[in-house]
């Protein structure tokens, strides 16, 4: 009978991660994204959780935490859910940076748009979640509808002024990738501002 080496005793019996506590996965943020906006509505009473879904559905083509910034990118804006608490549920410090750069309410001057738009722009992967933010806001009936609501108000045109300097801070296959799964009405004006 022969006997089996003896174990490496420089590697520990069990992982630190065996032993770690479950990771917040995508499918968590998005669960999460629906319960904690389940009863909010939008400007057209509709239910708000489906804005958040679709941002974050249209960043799948992108890491885990990205896409978990773009479902939860509104929750620190509209539910008292906080920055510790994020990290607490095992939110990855990324993801909530990434959340807190796409949140107004972060901003020194919350009603400059504009303003927030460029320090957006000066971070890649917010500027990949703002990219679906602002396609999804954009797409040609929630347009429509919100302008046969207010007939006395011209459409919302700050998200038309925003795209071309999130477009300038990242590839153009990028922005297609989001602009395919989310809103295609808007590839044409990639087309013409990446040109």
């Amino acid at each position: 009978m022969s006997q089996s080496p003896a174990p490496d005793e420089s590697t520990p019996a069990s992982s630190p991660a065996d032993d770690a506590a479950p990771r917040f996965t995508v499918e968590t943020a998005r669960v999460l994204a629906e319960v904690a906006h389940n009863r909010q509505k939008d400007k057209l009473k509709r239910p708000y959780r489906e804005h958040v879904l679709a941002v974050g559905d249209a960043l799948a083509d992108f890491d885990d935490d990205i896409q978990i910034a773009g479902y939860l990118h509104d929750i620190a804006e509209d539910t008292p859910i906080t920055r510790q608490a994020l990290l607490d549920m095992g939110v990855s410090e990324r993801a909530v940076e990434i959340i807190e750069r796409v949140t107004k309410s972060m901003y020194e001057n919350p009603d400059d748009y504009q303003g927030i738009i460029r320090e957006i722009a000066l971070d890649h992967d917010a500027t990949l979640v703002k990219i679906a933010d602002n396609a999804h806001n954009s797409v040609p009936e929630r347009v429509k509808a919100l302008a046969e609501k207010w007939p006395d108000k011209p459409p919302v045109t700050r998200y038309a002024e925003a795209r071309p300097v999130l477009y300038a801070a990242v590839p153009a296959e990028e922005i297609r990738l989001i602009l395919e799964r989310v809103n295609p009405a808007l590839l044409p004006e990639l087309e013409e501002l990446t040109d």
